[in-house]
């Protein structure tokens, strides 16, 4: 079996290079580091950028992450090892020093991990195998938890893995499903590393995959497109809201102190001011991003709905109206026209 690189040009091979260019996710000269778990995401990932590599001129390097989940996870780790030999792409290997107990923990740990080596190594950018089929079921998932916008818009193109913006994380695949990406390699003669735990049905996500996701295709059989794309349109509708909810919460500050007919003592307990006549003059949906915003800094949890309407309520209540305690004992009032954190 040959598993070296071709240059055999596919209709995929055509839409990765024009969403590449079209969106701009990976400049021309860069050093690329692809995360590869030896899956058929991944390595479809691997192999088109690397048929790509003499049209953008980058630098690209595997990296793999054991999380020693599983019996057979060296020998997948030695397997992706192999590939990027044979591929002549340089491979880092890094095993994790614990086993961890959950998706959560065991993620951060692989973000940490390959933040460390691009930093070490100097590249710029960190791509993943993350597919439309990955969005459509985040989506679902988020949605099934009573998620926001904000968690339904579900895995974007791209975003910083740290506060200096660099490395970034990319996403190139998101408008393939999983079924593309298995057929790219089976045609190309690619050996996928068949993980057993994604038949696993104890996690969420391989319930929503295994089961939820065929009864779904009854409906409409391109059912995952759809809902990546729904997933789409909520990614930029959640960056223009986010970016108006950033100015106003810049006019909502903006108090005056001498007006607030309050003592010393009790100014020094507020937690946070709010003009609420500035937000009686946006629509309901800003409102409640502001107040989220605001909660989240002062609550010791994240806000849930409940905690943004009792908030968002006062915005129009009666002149010294007032919540009932937040978690951590925080309690709002109207002392017209601020809204009062203490």
């Amino acid at each position: 079996m040959n598993q070296s690189p071709n240059q055999n040009w596919t209709q995929l091979h055509n839409q990765i290079h024009q969403t590449l260019r079209q969106r701009k996710l990976l400049p021309e000269n860069q050093r690329i580091l692809i995360a590869v778990s030896g899956g058929q995401d991944s390595l479809c990932l691997t192999k088109l950028l690397l048929d790509l590599q003499s049209k953008w001129n980058w630098y690209l390097a595997v990296a793999h992450c054991d999380h020693k989940w599983r019996s057979d996870s060296e020998a997948n780790a030695n397997y992706v090892k192999e590939l990027a030999t044979n591929w002549q792409l340089p491979c880092y290997i890094q095993t994790a020093n614990k086993v961890y107990k959950s998706e959560a923990e065991a993620r951060k740990w692989r973000y940490q991990t390959l933040s460390k080596i691009a930093n070490k190594s100097n590249f710029q950018y960190i791509v993943t195998g993350h597919t439309a089929s990955d969005r459509a079921e985040t989506l679902l998932y988020n949605l099934i938890r009573g998620s926001g916008t904000d968690g339904l818009q579900a895995l974007t193109w791209q975003r910083p893995l740290a506060e200096n913006f660099f490395p970034l994380l990319v996403r190139p695949l998101l408008e393939i499903t999983r079924t593309q990406t298995g057929n790219f390699c089976q045609e190309q003669k690619i050996r996928i590393w068949e993980d057993s735990t994604n038949q696993d049905l104890r996690y969420a996500r391989n319930r929503i995959r295994l089961e939820l996701f065929p009864i779904l295709r009854q409906f409409n059989p391109q059912a995952e497109l759809a809902l990546a794309q729904t997933a789409e349109i909520l990614s930029a509708e959640v960056e223009y809201f986010e970016n108006e909810t950033e100015k106003l919460l810049k006019k909502v500050k903006r108090i005056d102190i001498d007006n607030l007919n309050m003592s010393q003592f009790e100014y020094q307990r507020v937690r946070y001011i709010i003009n609420r006549l500035v937000l009686r003059e946006v629509p309901l949906a800003l409102q409640r991003r502001v107040m989220r915003h605001i909660l989240h800094k002062v609550l010791p949890e994240r806000p849930n709905f409940s905690h943004i309407e009792k908030l968002t309520t006062l915005i129009n209540a009666p002149n010294r109206s007032q919540t009932d305690p937040f978690p951590g004992g925080a309690i709002a009032k109207v002392q017209h026209p601020w809204i009062i954190l203490i």
